[in-house]
C-alpha cells in the first residue's frame, strides 16, 4: 500500500473487499488541492456512517465524530489494550486454579486467550471489510439501527458494571489499607477511613482528570504505571511462596500461642486449625468439586477487552489490521503470563487453603505485613487507573446513539463523562446490591460482545463473493456465536444457583 493510501484510510487495509474502491475514491479526489472541501463533501455523501471514520490527508476540517489521526503509538496501544484486559479478576484466579487443578486450569486459560484472539480477528475483519473502527457502527453495517442500539446498549452496560465493581474494590479495600497502614484497630468513625467519602475523592482527583482526555491514546501512560503496580503485585505473590510455610499460621491464633505451627479452618470457638497433613499442602493436576463450574465464566471473561479494542485500533498510528492484531495478541500473551504465574504461585503458596479474593488470604497471616499492604494499595492503584480506559467506550457509545452527526464538542464530552461518574458513584454508594445486577448485566452483555456480536457481525459484513455462507470461516465464526449462547445460559445458570442458595460462588473474573 503506498504511503497515501494508509494516511486516506486509516484502518490501512486497502486491499479487502470493498475498502480498495473506497481509498482509490478519496485518494483520486484529494488530488486536485483546489477542490478540497467539496471532496470532503463528496466522500462524506457518499460513505454515509462510515465517512466519520475516513480521515483525508489534506483536509484539514475537524472530524464529525473525533479525532482520528491515529497519534498513538504501538506500545503505548498494547499498554492501553494490556490495561483494558486486566482486571481485578487477577486476585481470584489462584481460587479457580484450586477447583481445577494446574493442567486443567492451563488448559482453560490457553483456550480462552485463543478464543479471544479469534474474537479480535473477526472484529478486525469486519472493520476492514467495511473501514469503520466502532463496535457500534458494525452492528449498523449488520443489522441497521438494532444492530447498532444492541451493540451500544451492551457495551454501556458491560462497562458501566465493571467500572462499579473496581470502585467497590476502592471504596471496601482502600479503607483497609489507610486503617492497616495506620494500625487503628478500633476506628472511631474517621472520615478518612469512610469508604463512600474516599470512593468520591478518587473518582475527583484521579478518575475524572484522566476521563477527560480527548484521546484514548493519551492514557498509555497511566496503563504502563497500572501493569507495573499489577507486575508488583505478581512479583510479591512470587516472592510469598518461598517465605509462607505450609500450613500457614493463623495471625490471630499466633498471637496467643506462639510457635505453635498450625494452619487454619474455621473452629466454632474463633480459633482456626488445621491438622497439618500431606493433603492440605500438596498441589492437585486436576480436579473436579462442586466449584469448578463456577471457575469456567471466571476464565471465560478473564480476557474481556473488546469494547476497548476498536476505539485503540481508531488511534493507532498508521493502523492496519495486522499491526492492531499484533498488539491485541502480545497484550494477550503478556495477560496469559501474568494470570498463570498469579494463579499457580497464590495456589502453591496456599493450596486448598486459598480463598476467592487472594490477598485476604494473605491477610490471615499478618494483617499488618508491609509487603501485602503495598500489594494491596498497587492492585488499588491499578483497578483505579483502569476505570478511565473502560469509559472511553462507554462515552463513545452514547455518542454513537444520540450524537453520531455531531463534530467534537469540549462541553458535551465532559458532561457525558461527569454524568457518567455521577452516576456509577451514586450506585456505589447507596446501591449495596447493585453488583448482584451488574452480575446478570455482565451475563448477558459480556457474551454478546465476545462471542455472539463479533460473529454475527462477521457472517453478515463479510460479502459471499469473498466467503461463501457455508465457508469454513462463517461455519467457524458460527460456532463461536453458538459457543457465546452458550456461555450466556452457564452463567445466568450458576447466578441463579447462587441467589437461590443464598451463596455467592460466582463472578465475573474481570
Amino acid at each position: 500500500m503506498e504511503p497515501a493510501e494508509m494516511n486516506t484510510i486509516p484502518n490501512g487495509k486497502g486491499h479487502e473487499a470493498g475498502e480498495e474502491m473506497i481509498a482509490t475514491a478519496v485518494k483520486s479526489q484529494s488530488e486536485d488541492a483546489a477542490h478540497t472541501e467539496r471532496t470532503a463533501g463528496s466522500v462524506e455523501a457518499n460513505l454515509a456512517e462510515s465517512s466519520e471514520f475516513l480521515s483525508n490527508a489534506d483536509d484539514k476540517k475537524t472530524p464529525r465524530f473525533t479525532d482520528f489521526e491515529g497519534k498513538t503509538s504501538f506500545g503505548m496501544s498494547v499498554f492501553n489494550l494490556g490495561n483494558a484486559i486486566m482486571g481485578s479478576g487477577i486476585l481470584g484466579l489462584a481460587y479457580a486454579m484450586a477447583n481445577t487443578g494446574i493442567v486443567l486450569f492451563v488448559i482453560l486459560l490457553t483456550a480462552v486467550a485463543g478464543l479471544s484472539s479469534y474474537s479480535i480477528h473477526l472484529l478486525l475483519k469486519s472493520s476492514g471489510v467495511v473501514g469503520i473502527r466502532a463496535y457500534e457502527q458494525l452492528g449498523f453495517r449488520a443489522f441497521g439501527t438494532p444492530g447498532k442500539m444492541a451493540a451500544g446498549i451492551a457495551i454501556t452496560l458491560q462497562n458501566i458494571g465493571a467500572m462499579s465493581s473496581y470502585l467497590y474494590i476502592v471504596k471496601y479495600e482502600f479503607p483497609l489499607v489507610i486503617q492497616a497502614f495506620l494500625k487503628v484497630d478500633n476506628p472511631g468513625g474517621e472520615w478518612y477511613l469512610n469508604g463512600n467519602y474516599l470512593v468520591v475523592i478518587v473518582s475527583c482527583s484521579v478518575i475524572l482528570p484522566l476521563a477527560l482526555m480527548k484521546q484514548l491514546g493519551y492514557l498509555g501512560y497511566t496503563s504502563g504505571f497500572s501493569l507495573s503496580c499489577m507486575v508488583f503485585f505478581l512479583i510479591a505473590v512470587i516472592y510469598k511462596k518461598f517465605h509462607v510455610p505450609c500450613p500457614f499460621v493463623e495471625f490471630a491464633y499466633n498471637r496467643t500461642v506462639v510457635g505453635f505451627n498450625t494452619s487454619v479452618a474455621a473452629d466454632p470457638g474463633g480459633v482456626e486449625m488445621t491438622p497439618e497433613s500431606d493433603t492440605v499442602c500438596t498441589p492437585r493436576l486436576f480436579n473436579l468439586n462442586s466449584q469448578t463450574a463456577y471457575t469456567v465464566p471466571i476464565l471465560a471473561f478473564a480476557f474481556v477487552c473488546h469494547p476497548e479494542v476498536l476505539p485503540i485500533y481508531t488511534e493507532l498510528r498508521n493502523p492496519t489490521k495486522t499491526k492492531m492484531q499484533h498488539v491485541s495478541n502480545i497484550s494477550i500473551c503478556v495477560m496469559y503470563v501474568m494470570y498463570f504465574l498469579a494463579a499457580l504461585f497464590g495456589y502453591l503458596t496456599f493450596n486448598e487453603n486459598v480463598e476467592a479474593e487472594l490477598l485476604h488470604t494473605y491477610s490471615r497471616i499478618d494483617p499488618y505485613d508491609t509487603l501485602i499492604l503495598c500489594v494491596r494499595l498497587a492492585v488499588l492503584t491499578a483497578v483505579t487507573l483502569t476505570v478511565p480506559i473502560v469509559l472511553f467506550p462507554v462515552r463513545r457509545a452514547i455518542q454513537q446513539l444520540f450524537f453520531a452527526n455531531k463534530t467534537f464538542w469540549w462541553p458535551r464530552h465532559i458532561a457525558i463523562a461527569v454524568s457518567l461518574l455521577s452516576l456509577i458513584n451514586l450506585l456505589v454508594i447507596f446501591a449495596p446490591n447493585i453488583l448482584g445486577i451488574f452480575g446478570i448485566i455482565g451475563a448477558t452483555s459480556a457474551p454478546c460482545l465476545i462471542f455472539i456480536f463479533p460473529a454475527v457481525f462477521y457472517i453478515r459484513i463479510v460479502p459471499e463473493e469473498e466467503e461463501p455462507i457455508r465457508s469454513v470461516p462463517k461455519i467457524l465464526a458460527a460456532c463461536f456465536a453458538l459457543l457465546g449462547v452458550l456461555f450466556m445460559i452457564m452463567s445466568l445458570s450458576f447466578i441463579i444457583i447462587d441467589w437461590t442458595s443464598g451463596n455467592s460462588k460466582g463472578n465475573s473474573g474481570h
